[in-house]
C-alpha cells in the first residue's frame, strides 16, 4: 500500500544545521533527523513511505521569494513543498497566485511563528487568495511546544475559518488541535475539515486517537508524523497498530493525499 506522509519540515542543508538546534532548545525536544532532505530521503526508503509533503513557514514576509526557490529546487515525486505566505506581506495575494503558478500544491501557515490568530480580520485577504487558488491550506492547531499556551490557533477558531469558507481545501495539523482534543472533538469532529496525525502518538493514548478517527468522517484523514521531531517508521507502526479497517487505513495513508494533492496514485 502506498504511504504518503502529510507533515514533514527539512531546511536548506546549512540553514537546518543552526535552525533545529535552536528550536530543540526552545522547545525542550530533540529531532530525531537533522532536518535535511537527503536524510529525510533516507528515512522514507527505512519506513516504506513514497512521498512527503514538506512544509515550510516564513516567518517574515520577505521570506517568500527564498521558501519558494528552495522548494521548487527540491520538488520531487517523493517531496512535495508546500509554499509558505506571511499574513502580513504587502503581496499576498500576487505571492499565493505566484505559488500557485510554480505547481506547488499548498500553503502552509503557523500562526505562532508568524504571530497571528486564526479568526482575526486580517486573515481574510490570505484566505480569500488561497480558496480562490484552490491550493491546500495546512494549519498548525492547538498549542505548540516552543510556545506559551495562547489560544490564537484552536479548534474553535479553526472551526469559525472552516465555516466561513466550505470550499477552502483546509488541513489542520496534530487532528485538530495539539494538546487541546477534549475541544477538538467539540468543535471538529464530523465537520469537513482534513485532519493530520503529526505529533500526536507520543501525547495521546492509542485508544484516544482511535475514537477520533473512528468519529471523523473517513475522507477527512491524512497520515503525519511531523519528521525531524518524530521518527517516521515509528509513527507508521503507531498507526497500524491502531487495528483500523483496511479501507480506513488506505484512505489514511494514501488516498485521501492522493486527491487533495491532485495525485494519481
Amino acid at each position: 500500500m502506498p504511504v504518503l506522509d502529510f507533515h514533514t519540515h527539512i531546511f536548506p542543508d546549512a540553514l537546518a544545521e543552526k535552525a533545529l538546534p535552536q528550536m530543540a532548545a526552545s522547545g525542550g525536544i530533540l529531532p530525531v533527523l537533522d532536518g535535511k532532505a537527503a536524510t529525510l530521503l533516507a528515512s522514507m526508503d527505512a519506513a516504506g513511505i513514497d512521498a512527503s509533503v514538506v512544509a515550510s513557514i516564513a516567518t517574515k514576509p520577505a521570506q517568500f521569494d527564498s521558501i519558494l526557490a528552495w522548494s521548487l529546487s527540491i520538488a520531487s515525486n517523493r517531496l512535495i513543498p508546500f509554499a509558505s505566505v506571511h499574513p502580513d506581506d504587502p503581496l499576498l495575494a500576487e505571492h499565493v497566485q505566484a505559488a500557485k503558478e510554480s505547481g506547488l500544491p499548498g500553503i502552509k501557515l503557523h500562526p505562532y511563528y508568524q504571530h497571528f490568530s486564526l479568526d482575526e480580520p486580517r486573515m481574510e485577504p490570505l484566505y480569500d487568495a488561497v480558496d480562490a487558488a484552490g491550493l491546500v491550506l495546512l494549519v498548525h492547531c492547538g498549542f505548540d511546544v516552543g510556545f506559551p499556551r495562547h489560544r490564537i490557533c484552536d479548534p474553535a477558531k479553526l472551526r469559525a475559518v472552516a465555516d466561513k469558507r466550505p470550499g477552502l481545501r483546509l488541513v489542520a495539523a496534530h487532528l485538530g488541535g495539539w494538546m487541546d482534543w477534549a475541544e477538538v472533538e467539540k468543535w471538529l469532529l464530523g465537520r469537513p475539515v482534513t485532519l493530520d496525525l503529526a505529533a500526536c502518538f507520543d501525547y495521546m493514548k492509542a485508544e484516544e486517537i482511535r475514537r477520533i478517527l473512528l468519529l471523523h468522517p473517513a475522507e477527512y484523514l491524512v497520515f503525519g508524523s511531523d519528521s525531524p521531531w518524530f521518527d517516521q517508521a515509528e509513527s507508521l507502526a503507531n498507526l497500524r497498530n491502531l487495528h483500523l479497517s483496511e479501507t480506513l487505513e488506505e484512505a489514511i495513508l494514501h488516498g485521501n493525499a492522493e486527491r487533495l494533492l491532485g495525485r494519481a496514485g
